[in-house]
């Protein structure tokens, strides 16, 4: 078995299965009756359901040799990283005293309960805003996803090169699959990538800045009762 098949089988069976709201009172009263230490943690679980299955999709899709969806969902993937990276960005802002504590609890309301389809009253982030942002953190991973938006889009890529080839000498034009030929000795490299990059948030970025914000509100709580907003 690859490492990579470990790591997401090891991932899987792993993944958080329940938030019991009365241990987390019980663990920090305080910080734990305002709503945005509970989204985040909500949002951590489902950021890290939802990668480990884009992966391992797209890693069975690598396998039958699929590799426009495995690229596909590859992206799909890193936007869902990015969107842990960006969360544990704005929390250190919190702490850093660069981002109201209000509009942090905003923040995190639009994470988790974004939409596009009008299905909430909220609307989503752009995600191409959030990569920009998490490439302050880890540089090069704006133009990676740049480079999978190429295979997902009908466009230059996605059409053209995807699918053909021209012979400029003789004036021929071939059509084929290209995907697996153009990026099949990549793509095990890429969601090791990506997974690596999600454990380094999840585990060790998310676990610290949390705990900090959990002291920080019971610190601070007095003021952030005085300044909270009507509902």
């Amino acid at each position: 078995m690859r490492a990579i098949d470990r790591s997401l089988a090891a991932w899987k069976t792993s993944q958080c299965e329940r938030l019991d709201i009365g241990g987390l009172h019980s663990r920090s009263p305080t910080a734990h009756k305002w709503k945005a230490p509970f989204r985040s943690l909500t949002l951590r679980a489902t950021v890290g359901w939802r990668t480990q299955d884009l992966l391992e999709q797209s890693l069975f899709l690598y396998d039958h040799d699929h590799l426009l969806g495995a690229r596909i969902l590859l992206r799909s993937a890193l936007e869902t990283v990015a969107i842990l990276i960006y969360l544990n960005q704005i929390t250190r802002k919190v702490l850093a005293g660069t981002l109201d504590f209000h509009d942090f609890s905003d923040n995190t309301s639009t994470l988790l309960l974004g939409s596009r389809d009008n299905s909430t009253s909220i609307k989503s982030l752009n995600i191409v805003s959030v990569l920009g942002k998490c490439n302050s953190r880890y540089p090069g991973i704006e133009d990676l996803y740049a480079k999978l938006s190429e295979s997902a889009h009908p466009n230059y890529e996605g059409v053209c090169i995807g699918y053909s080839s021209i012979d400029r000498d003789n004036n021929v034009t071939t059509f084929s699959n290209r995907w697996k030929s153009m990026y099949a000795g990549k793509h095990i490299d890429l969601i090791e990538l990506c997974t690596t990059t999600f454990y380094d948030e999840y585990n060790e970025e998310w676990p610290d800045a949390f705990e900090k914000l959990e002291a920080w509100i019971e610190v601070n709580d007095e003021r952030l009762e005085n300044t909270k907003r009507g509902v």
